[in-house]
């Protein structure tokens, strides 16, 4: 989400004057909004010396099962209580319940800021 600064206005509706332009910490960037197919990514730098890996867009899960964790190829998101437009869009994000070969998981990762889709099964 994109830093909106501080109001112009005072509470008694009296202008204010700037404080001073935007800082670096208050930087914002658009959604990722990572989205099923052919796996890209884009690594953008973060705060101290770190850079965040986005997924833009990924076809490959690692889902948690009963004895161990596999990798799944996801099919379709069925369901993102985030957006509803998002399961319509095929748009992944944590929370989002993603059909795969290995079953219908919910993801509990964020791909839009660590590169990579973690899931676990879902009993339905």
């Amino acid at each position: 989400m994109q830093h909106q600064g501080r109001s112009k206005r005072s509470k008694t509706g009296a202008r204010l004057r700037p404080r001073s332009k935007k800082d670096k910490s208050e930087l914002g960037r658009a959604p990722t909004e990572t989205t099923v197919g052919e796996p890209r990514f884009r690594t953008v730098d973060a705060r101290g010396n770190v850079e965040k890996v986005r997924a833009l867009s990924t076809n490959v899960a690692n889902v948690a099962t009963d004895d161990g964790t596999v990798r799944a190829t996801i099919e379709d998101v069925s369901e993102n209580k985030a957006n509803p437009n998002y399961a319509r869009r095929n748009i992944i994000t944590k929370g989002a319940v993603i059909e795969t070969d290995a079953g219908a998981a919910r993801v509990t990762s964020r791909p839009g800021q660590n590169g990579q889709v973690n899931a676990t099964l879902v009993d339905e």
